[in-house]
């Protein structure tokens, strides 16, 4: 796919240390892309718009926490 015309956004809870750093491009017909900001030209993972929600809804309840 194509990325070219995405325009990135970071997420507002990746620091500026280097850490893990998340970035998204919503701009796109009927997709959301999502790339690692430290690795711009690496691979991006390309989600549906109902597969985003679905991904973003598990991160808020907590689906994907580790166990300790």
């Amino acid at each position: 796919m194509d990325l070219s015309a995405a325009v990135w956004r970071k997420s507002s809870l990746s620091g500026d240390n280097g850490g893990q750093c998340v970035e998204v491009a919503a701009n796109l017909p009927g997709v959301v892309a999502v790339r690692d900001s430290k690795d711009p030209g690496g691979p991006s993972l390309v989600l549906t718009p109902a597969e985003w929600q679905s991904f973003v809804r598990g991160l808020k309840s907590g689906e994907f926490d580790r166990l300790t």
